[in-house]
């Protein structure tokens, strides 16, 4: 018999930069999120990181002096928070254990990420998961979605107007279609307002069975985790380095089928959506390959309203990266916490209104693409 999943307790420490370490921060949201669940006892531990070095979860839990159990470390990139919940999930849903913890923690260096998986050559070039590549992929979606300049700065306004709203989000203040596109050029057509932050900050959520959580609890329909499919020079594990085959389907649409055949559900159910931002194009992509739209068709959702808050879609109703900066093991799992709350009625100022299902995307150098199914 397989196991219906809850999300029993959510923590977090707030995204930014700060004068703390990062298994200080990971200890701030593993307690919030234990106290938040009725501080029940647990049998796995899952930690998503990226930056944080050697036995990172166990740092946490040794600083709470809760180890014992397995502690499993987990990098996916920037979908690492996604791969450690479904490995939670995974292990409540077969009886492995009752009861999982998972976090994500992370303090990342300044500047430009840099990343062991692409080759010396590609990070010199440009041409590895940087602005110069993310600019290259925002042109390409230009070209065939018909996207404006415009549109890409209207993606920040508003994902920035609901960061004001997000007490742990590192940009809290609204901005202009004006202001974006005024921002610092980094490389054409991505200003600088059009980029996230890499940045500092951690969650946690407690996995449980469901009939050991509280009735009410939002559930986790399915977590699922796919690798890219190699190919394709579109794609953003292996840039430059392909063929131009737009039959290929990117990681995020394989684990999209995946968790939607595995719910029951299709993007005409969902209420709601977290999706990767790591640039603006990034969320407009996103809306074609989770099948929110037809390939070619984005820049109607943009400009409809489609996906701002009272569309059809809202997306990133925590103010996305863009507001938030991104930690990298921490930001997924900050996704599903805005889903659970939102479905929870937890959402203060951000609450929308009869918030069912929810999903949400990270995409984690490519390689990876994580998808969560949240329900009520």
């Amino acid at each position: 018999m397989t196991n219906s999943v809850a999300v029993a307790g959510v923590g977090l420490h707030p995204f930014g930069r700060f004068d703390r370490t990062v298994t200080q921060m990971g200890v701030s949201a593993v307690r919030a999120a234990l106290e938040d669940a009725g501080n029940p006892s647990f049998q796995s531990v899952f930690c998503a990181t990226v930056y944080s070095g050697v036995a990172a979860g166990h740092k946490v839990l040794g600083a709470l002096g809760l180890t014992g159990t397995p502690i499993v470390n987990v990098e996916a990139g920037c979908a690492s928070g996604g791969a450690a919940l479904m490995l939670a999930t995974n292990a409540v849903r077969s009886g492995q254990c009752d009861t999982a913890l998972v976090l994500g923690i992370e303090k990342m260096p300044r500047g430009i990420i840099r990343s062991s998986f692409f080759e010396p050559w590609r990070e010199q070039s440009g041409l590895a998961a940087t602005p110069a590549y993310f600019a290259l992929r925002a042109m390409r979606l230009m070209r065939d979605s018909g996207i404006t300049k415009e549109d890409l700065a209207q993606i920040v306004v508003k994902n920035r107007a609901e960061g004001v709203n997000n007490e742990i989000a590192m940009y809290r203040t609204a901005t202009t279609v004006e202001a974006v596109l005024e921002s610092r050029l980094v490389c054409e057509p991505l200003h600088l307002h059009m980029l996230c932050s890499p940045n500092e900050g951690a969650a946690a959520i407690v996995v449980q069975r469901s009939d050991l959580a509280r009735r009410d609890a939002p559930k986790i329909a399915s977590a699922q985790l796919r690798s890219h499919l190699p190919g394709s020079i579109l794609g953003e594990a292996t840039p430059l380095s392909g063929v131009a085959d737009e039959n290929i389907p990117a990681a995020s649409t394989i684990a999209a089928h995946a968790a939607f055949e595995e719910a029951g559900y299709g993007p005409d159910d969902l209420d709601l959506i977290e999706c990767q931002d790591t640039d603006a194009a990034r969320e407009i992509l996103a809306y074609e390959e989770l099948g929110l739209c037809a390939r070619g068709d984005s820049a109607q959702l943009v400009r409809n309203g489609d996906t701002a808050r009272g569309g059809r879609w809202p997306v990133n109703l925590s103010g996305g990266l863009l507001s938030k900066g991104e930690p990298l093991g921490a930001s997924a799992l900050a996704q599903i916490i805005e889903l659970s709350n939102q479905i929870d009625g937890r959402a203060g100022i951000r609450q929308i209104e009869n918030a069912q299902i929810g999903l949400a995307h990270t995409v984690g150098r490519g390689a990876n693409a994580a998808v969560v199914i949240i329900t009520k």
